[in-house]
């Protein structure tokens, strides 16, 4: 055998012997004595005794070789056991699933043929070895905890997508989900099962039955008497929905629980080969403990921990006979398992830190020396495919010890230098799904987890009022509670102490990965690492629809955090190291990351839309800023034409670039094993990345000078590209003027943290708010339980029945809350802990002074992907919603500080022309709709400096047709809700007694409207002469087009109710229908406030649009009116039917938001506008004087006599409203009607009739008041004035208009 590795390599010639003890120095091979008595103690026999030395055959080097083999031959005869094992089974030894069976049902199938995902409704498949006498046992590994049917089957069932494993007979089944077993007919059967668990399905064929365990814990015997006899042999085999996911162990590697007496696994274990290893591995354990002392010529022990390879010949000789043998076996995955994981878990057991323990080190040593390269790369590959098989599916105890014992091995593996880079390089990434390391699972049994130990006393908040909001008040805490909430605190500080540790032995493991100091042997651990991790990205970013490619979330989250944590440690090293740099505090990307080519952004989306345009439409900039040249190859190609044909070109580019062994990968069978196999990641899946485009510096910066761009692969970047050197700023080429001269930090941490916020947007975000349910579980059920508590006590004592069930409802109750209180416990620590909090919001800030920086380069902050602003978002909306009420936001520090430029970031950019996506412009606006919902966001917008508050205000009155106005308006409305005329409710008064589906929602926050914001408002319309009327005809627009859409959508509804046969009106119709309502609403408050804010837009005659403002305001009021007021009419009987999803719509909102408007106009005005008002909103055809009395409840006569027949209807009346509406409103509504009545009555006794001739043309309503200049046609001013806004061509004849003149008719007439 050849040895070579790291170390020396010691050839076959220096393995002679001499006899003589001067040849001894010479060489470094003891006497033949000492040796004869060394390698007798190290190969002792099989029972451990040494034969006398009399007895004993004198052992050298030369007989070594046919002594071991004697050796491990001895009881080796354990093939007649095997075959009466393998009586009872039929079909091939290796046992896997039967891919080609044709069952139906599409199915994933990993590579191993082991991992099997659902892709269809139901699919099913069986294994390709079945059983027909004897007791059997095999074991699923569970990765996803949905609906699966899990169990045996015979050849003769047949299976389709409704029907699977137990729903034919002679098939038997076991499903967790539903805790139930499965023959045809179904009942309770087991315990729940989840993510992590392991399942282990046996049957007994001399007794008829079959039973399941759950993490080695019998469930019991599920079926007896099962059909047996000739033709009759039972498949293992399993039914999943789509997206589910298991592993099966058949006997591949060693059953986790073995212990069922009497049970054999499907695949026989390697028998000989297992003896053989043990006994291989004794020798090994021998040479370690048994050390030569030359000058004493004696053996003496050795402490094993201390043991180190010194590059003693004869011990070196000794081994290399050992692994001679060993190598090969250390290939078998059984093998590895059962034999070396083992041993080097026995080595951790000692305790103490995993660098106490150098003993594993020189064990990979001398694996690399001993053992051919091949052999040491499977075998490295096998340890970490268990580790993390053993790490992922160990249960959960109250110390985690299982999982820190796994953990702590890792570390201990990946601390050797060659072997970390070699696993980085091909397995972490590559072959397992590494991430599970960094994962810890939440148990759903907190039994078994020991959490009833480690939280004995469970506690939950008491604090949610009926309506579902939090109450105001704080109730006084008893003394009884105050103990149960401080014994639970103590609980969860005991349960985060030991979830630290594992945490912490997580971020260690990172730290490893992220060395960049370890350059013996070629790159840097931290260089592979980035590669990685970016083709970790672009498989998850590319991939959002393929579920089986995903990481999943829960795995995100974990390790985004871990990845923070090591990435600050390195990040504040180098500022210790360099005090010039930035601490992790002031981190920050950035802006030349964005467009020097250097990272690649896959295809994920730019502020400006897509690079390939930004490329043609920026290059100048780009050179001009940046002295960054696009290659114009590169511009050629990248046209909106040929776009997808270059993205493929570019990956088969980027293919062409690779190695031939990745090629030769590339080129089998994909099969995705992400959910399934819990170690196999993406082998022969993922590896056609597009190309990157980076930069090739050549030189220091000139002032003239331009970098041209040149295209890498990810897999072709090196450190220099990266770092940089010799004047080569690496990531950091391209600085733009605006960007500070200092160093940030090491270019490739910049890197990671780009990663890390690309990661949090993937879907760390959804995976936040997911778990918040459990939240809102403990919630409901405090208020069930307390609502129990009420009945219980108010219960009379003649009724024990109802009490009996009551108790029993408080108990289910009890339980309920006992075992969610401790799960949320767990929860709370592993995924909403104050750290985790403050992570999130460190990334908030990251991503706050990224867009500030970037914002500074001009044009070229289109260049930025669009997820570093979807990012500050969601992650101020995560520590807003999902953190509290376990952590507040407001102790976080620089809390305020961060929250105003947040505020600015959003005033500035939801209008900025820079950012194109529709999508994100929308988020945007959504974020500052909701952010001045709230009275700590909205004193943070008023906090920015005027300037931006001006231009957000501006933007904001901008005309509505051009681009989506709803959130616009819904912003106004907020900024004045709390102001307006009976505006000062949260939630509508016939909406008070239901619950609300979400009491956190903006629109149910109380108002808190912003005088300062208003007052802007104000100033931009009383000064800007062309805003003013441009915005407020949009808001009449579409105030016009929202209430006709509702009220056509009513009369539909009507219809379709009064119909005989039974009609279903869509739940789509009906919230369109509310949507409506709603926007209408919103729309009126809007002219409410402008009104109120700026009357003289309206009332000041010398502006130029100012009456016909008031006319068209004045027509739509009545309109609006005349439809809701209306006695019997279409808005009252939809409003008393009470459909479902048109709860909001009633008289109340839309009336006195009308009212306001025209108590603005005609009472809280001066004299002259009120004349005017009042004069415009008489003349207007459509006005009804009982319109108005109908808001005070004065109805027609027709309608009291209706009343008295009908009872029971109440009438509308702003009187009853006293609680929302002050008595001071009240009292001008009734100067109001006095007022108009007293008006209207003159109006009609001096009004001379008019002659149909006299009346407008076009309307019909008003008399001719102006001619038009030069075609003399006539009609009044109302119409000529609305018609010129948009057209400047006659009605009548379509000459151009070029003025209008008032028009009298002459007296003689």
């Amino acid at each position: 055998m050849t040895s070579r590795g790291a170390g020396t390599a010691f050839s076959k010639k220096s393995y002679r012997l001499g006899t003589e003890p001067e040849k001894s120095k010479v060489t470094g091979i003891v006497n033949s004595r000492l040796l004869n008595d060394y390698l007798h103690r190290v190969f002792t026999n099989a029972d451990g005794n040494q034969p006398a030395a009399a007895y004993r055959k004198h052992l050298t080097f030369q007989n070594l070789q046919e002594h071991l083999d004697r050796l491990l031959a001895e009881e080796n005869g354990s093939e007649d056991s095997q075959d009466q094992v393998a009586e009872g089974r039929l079909g091939p030894s290796t046992v896997v699933l039967d891919h080609t069976s044709g069952f139906e049902g599409l199915l994933l199938v990993d590579d191993d043929l082991l991992g099997v995902i659902g892709h269809s409704n139901f699919g099913s498949i069986r294994a390709t070895t079945c059983v027909y006498k004897g007791k059997w046992i095999y074991e699923v590994l569970i990765s996803s905890q949905g609906l699966m049917q899990i169990g045996w089957c015979t050849l003769n069932c047949r299976f389709n997508q409704e029907e699977g494993v137990g729903d034919t007979p002679d098939s038997y089944a076991y499903d967790g989900n539903r805790v139930r077993k499965w023959n045809v007919t179904t009942t309770n059967y087991g315990k729940s099962w989840a993510a992590g668990d392991i399942v282990s399905c046996l049957i007994d064929l001399d007794e008829g039955t079959i039973g399941f365990c759950l993490n080695g814990i019998s469930l019991g015997t599920a079926f007896d008497n099962i059909t047996r006899g000739t033709g009759m042999a039972y498949f293992p085999a399993i039914s999943l929905s789509f997206k589910e996911s298991v592993a099966f162990n058949f006997g591949s590697r060693p059953l986790r629980y073995p212990l069922v007496e009497g049970y054999h696994p499907l695949q026989d274990p390697p028998v000989a080969d297992l003896v053989k290893a043990r006994k291989l591995l004794g020798y090994l354990k021998n040479v370690i403990h048994i050390a030569i002392d030359v000058t004493e010529g004696k053996l003496v022990e050795k402490d094993t921990s201390v043991w180190r390879l010194q590059g003693e010949p004869t011990v070196l000789i000794t081994l290399a006979h050992i692994f001679n043998y060993f190598s090969p076996l250390m290939c078998k995955v059984y093998l590895v398992e059962d034999v070396l994981m083992t041993f080097l878990l026995s080595i951790l057991e000692r305790g103490g830190a995993v660098e106490a323990h150098p003993l594993i080190q020189q064990l990979l040593d001398l694996m690399w020396l001993l053992m051919e390269d091949y052999e040491v790369h499977e075998c490295l590959k096998q340890l970490l495919m268990s580790l993390l098989r053993a790490y992922r599916f160990s249960p959960i105890i109250p110390d985690l010890g299982l999982q820190i014992h796994y953990l702590r091995l890792t570390i201990a593996v990946l601390k050797h230098e060659k072997s970390r880079k070699y696993l980085l390089s091909n397995v972490l990434f590559d072959v397992l799904r590494s991430v599970v390391f960094f994962y810890i699972k939440s148990p759903l049994r907190v039994e078994e987890a020991g959490l009833q130990e480690l939280i004995p006393t469970t506690w939950w908040p008491n604090c949610v009022t009926k309506e579902g909001k939090e109450s105001t008040e704080v109730k006084e805490e008893s003394a009884e509670e105050r103990l149960r909430r401080r014994a639970y605190e103590r609980g969860c500080q005991r349960l985060k102490k030991r979830i630290e540790v594992v945490e912490g032995l997580q971020v260690q493991i990172l730290k490893l990965l992220l060395n960049n100091k370890d350059r013996g042997g070629g790159e840097a651990s931290r260089y592979i690492f980035l590669n990685k991790f970016r083709k970790f990205l672009q498989e998850n970013a590319s991939n959002r629809g393929n579920l089986t490619v995903l990481c999943p979330p829960e795995y995100m989250v974990c390790f985004l955090h871990r990845l923070i944590a090591a990435l600050r440690f390195f990040w504040d090293g180098h500022k210790a190291k360099t005090p010039a740099a930035l601490s992790s505090e002031e981190a920050y990307v950035p802006p030349q990351l964005f467009y020097n080519g250097k990272v690649d952004y896959f295809d994920l989306q730019r502020l400006g839309g897509l690079l390939s345009h930004l490329k043609k439409t920026l290059k100048d900039d780009l050179a001009a800023k940046a002295n960054v040249l696009i290659d114009p190859a590169e511009l050629q190609a990248a046209t909106m034409d040929d776009l997808d044909e270059d993205e493929e070109s570019a990956t088969s580019a980027a293919q062409s670039q690779r190695p031939s062994a990745s090629l030769a990968i590339g080129g089998a069978l994909a099969r995705p094993g992400w959910l399934s196999s819990p170690t196999l990641g993406r082998a022969n899946r993922f590896l056609s990345t597009a190309a990157v485009s980076l930069m090739n510096p050549r030189r220091p910066l000139g002032t003239l000078e331009k970098i041209k761009v040149r295209t890498l692969s990810v897999e072709q970047r090196t450190e220099e590209d990266i770092e940089g050197s010799h004047g080569n700023e690496g990531l950091l080429l391209g600085r733009p003027p605006e960007e500070p001269d200092q160093p940030i930090t090491e270019n490739s941490l910049l890197e990671v943290l780009d990663g890390i916020v690309m990661m949090y947007n993937l879907s760390v975000h959804q995976q936040l708010g997911k778990m918040v349910g459990v939240s809102d579980d403990v919630n409901e059920y405090a208020m069930a339980l307390k609502d129990t508590e009420e009945k219980i006590s108010r219960c009379p004592k003649r009724r024990r029945d109802i009490h009996e069930e009551l108790l029993k409802s408080q108990k289910v109750f009890s339980e309920k809350l006992n075992h969610l209180s401790r799960r949320l416990a767990w929860i709370n620590v592993t995924i909403y802990s104050k750290e985790k909090m403050q992570d999130v919001y460190w990334l908030l800030r990251v991503c706050i002074r990224t867009i500030e920086h970037g914002d500074r380069t001009g044009s070229l902050f289109a260049f930025m992907p669009e997820f570093y602003l979807s990012v500050a978002m969601n992650s101020y909306s995560a520590l807003k919603n999902y953190f509290s009420p376990v952590n507040s936001m407001e102790d976080l520090p620089g809390y305020e500080e961060t929250l105003m430029r947040l505020a600015a970031i959003l005033a500035k950019h939801f209008a900025d022309s820079r950012i194109v996506g529709t999508d994100i412009r929308d988020s945007l606006m959504q974020a500052l709709a909701s952010y001045v919902c709230y009275p700590h966001s909205l004193r943070a917008v008023e906090r920015i400096p005027e300037e931006q508050r001006i231009s957000m205000m501006k933007n904001l009155l901008a005309p509505y047709e051009q681009r989506p106005w709803a959130q616009t308006n819904w912003i106004l409305v907020r900024l004045w809700r709390g102001c307006g005329f009976g505006y000062r409710y949260t939630r509508l008064p016939h909406l008070l007694k239901t619950k609300p589906e979400d009491a956190s929602l903006p629109s149910l926050q109380k108002p808190c409207p912003s005088t300062l914001l208003q007052r802007h408002m104000a100033d931009l319309l009383r000064s800007d002469r062309d805003l003013a009327p441009s915005f407020l005809n949009s808001v009449l627009n579409q105030l016009n087009w929202a209430f006709s859409e509702f009220i056509g959508m009513i009369q539909e509804i009507q219809q379709a109710a009064e119909r005989l046969e039974r009609n279903f009106v869509d739940s789509r119709q009906l919230k369109v229908c509310a949507t409506c309502f709603d926007l209408s609403v919103s729309l009126l408050r809007v002219l409410e406030m402008t009104v109120t804010l700026a009357p003289e837009i309206f009332l000041d005659w010398n502006r130029p649009s100012s009456e016909l403002l008031l006319r068209r305001l004045a027509q739509l009021l009545n309109q609006v009116l005349n439809r809701v007021t209306a006695e019997r009419n279409l808005f009252d009987r939809v409003v008393n039917l009470r459909l479902p999803g048109l709860e909001s719509v009633d008289h109340y909102p839309i009336l006195v938001a009308v009212t306001g408007i025209l108590v603005q106009l005609l009472v809280d005005t001066d004299v002259q506008g009120a004349e005017r008002a009042t004069a415009v909103l008489l003349a207007d055809p459509c006005f009804q004087l009982r319109s108005i009395q109908y808001l005070l409840g004065h109805a027609e006569p027709s309608a009291l006599a209706a009343a008295a027949v009908a009872t029971d209807k109440r009438h509308f009346s702003l009187h009853t409203y006293m609680e929302y509406i002050s008595a001071e409103e009240l009292a001008k509504v009734d100067k109001m009607l006095s007022h108009l009545s007293e008006e209207s009555k003159q109006a009609a006794a001096t009004t001379l009739p008019t002659s149909e001739e006299d009346l407008c043309p076009i309307c019909y309503a008003h008399p001719i008041s102006a001619i038009f200049r030069p075609c003399s046609h006539k009609s009044c001013k109302a119409c000529i004035n609305q018609h010129l806004m948009n057209n400047k061509d006659c009605f009548f004849c379509k000459a151009t208009i070029t003025g209008v003149d008032d028009f009298t008719k002459p007296a003689s007439s």
